[in-house]
């Protein structure tokens, strides 16, 4: 009989546990992002749509811009979730490449710069509590998660959007 009250008792805490994390969120970081994106919104239509796809069309023709100062600015500025917008910004075949960029330097800008994503905080903080225990400065490892952070997000996004183009072609030569 023990069993099955734990049972019960076990499965309703599941959902009261759910139910916990979802008000944490709606607490936290929804109404952050309803402001964040309202003001993102406002930012683009003061400066002018039409100059912002510019600006983004300038800093965007030459892939190496396209796949590290693009998605760098986009995750410094905007943090994550939001740093994903800036997508709307690009041609629909770029999109996908730009993604994949902006998604992978989430974590490698946390340890120079929190702010950008502080719910993965804990993975730098975890990483390198070993390099504090060693007494050594945390300076040079962020340093170097953000270098290498670059190099990667560049080479995603050139992989990512070789294998879009292909897809693209693909999928038109099989409509003709």
């Amino acid at each position: 009989m023990d069993f099955l009250v734990n049972l019960a008792e076990d499965f309703i805490g599941m959902f009261n546990e759910g139910g916990e994390t979802f008000m944490g969120l709606f607490t936290g970081i929804v109404p952050t992002l309803i402001v964040l994106i309202t003001f993102v919104n406002a930012v683009i239509r003061l400066v002018g749509e039409d100059r912002i796809y510019r600006l983004a069309e300038k800093t965007t023709k030459f892939k190496l811009l396209r796949y590290t100062i693009f998605p760098i600015l986009a995750v410094f500025f905007l943090t994550n979730p939001m740093a994903y917008t800036f997508g709307k910004f690009l041609p629909e075949e770029q999109k996908p490449a730009f993604y994949d960029s902006a998604v992978s330097f989430v974590h490698p800008i946390t340890g120079l710069f929190p702010h950008a994503n502080p719910a993965e905080l804990f993975v730098y903080m975890g990483v390198s509590a070993g390099i504090t225990e060693l007494g050594l400065s945390l300076g040079p490892l962020a340093f170097r998660f953000f270098l290498v952070g670059i190099i990667v997000i560049l080479i995603r996004g050139l992989v990512t959007e070789y294998i879009t183009m292909r897809m693209i072609k693909r999928r038109e030569a099989s409509a003709q």
